[in-house]
């Protein structure tokens, strides 16, 4: 899906799409979200808040649900890992392994729900901003259906909204 105003997506923007189908049913490829924030904090400190298991706790589940244990192994081939756990004890666990890892540039791993055959990618690049913050960008693709791409939409709000309030001033 190409954005129709080439210019710089705003803070707090959503973009979720499902490709040109062309008239077919879209296919994992083609659903998608894409999230960006600005944090403020420096790029590498936004880094470290990704690959960092004990930063990863602190954020990385929505809402009132807490990260019971995060792996974040940050070379090609890698171990990604989280499992949260909700107020009623219920637990939810992703894993994917690390497909690229720029340093305080890009991440990209891939995310399978335990139980799931549907293994998705999810891609997260910063950007520094003149004031010292960072531009988070963040896309989550191939979903196999949108309802599925939608509730992502809500929990990576829900997470995103616990990482910058984690450096807001």
């Amino acid at each position: 899906m190409t954005d129709p105003d080439p210019g710089v997506p705003s803070p707090g923007q959503t973009r979720t799409g499902a490709g040109d189908t062309a008239g077919r049913r879209p296919d994992e490829r083609d659903i998608y979200l894409t999230l960006h924030r600005i944090v403020a904090a420096p790029v590498e400190t936004v880094y470290a808040a990704w690959t960092d298991p004990d930063l990863l706790r602190q954020w990385l589940a929505p809402g009132d649900t807490a990260v019971a244990r995060a792996i974040a192994e940050t070379t090609i081939g890698g171990t990604f890992l989280v499992e949260m756990r909700g107020t009623d004890g219920k637990t939810w666990l992703t894993r994917g392994t690390y497909r690229e890892v720029v340093p305080n540039r890009r991440l990209v791993h891939t995310w399978r729900w335990e139980g799931s055959d549907v293994e998705s990618l999810v891609t997260v690049e910063l950007e520094p901003e003149s004031d010292g913050a960072t531009r988070l960008t963040l896309t989550h693709s191939r979903f196999s259906q949108a309802e599925a791409r939608d509730e992502h939409v809500r929990g990576w709000t829900g997470c995103l909204a616990k990482l910058e309030a984690l450096y807001a001033g």
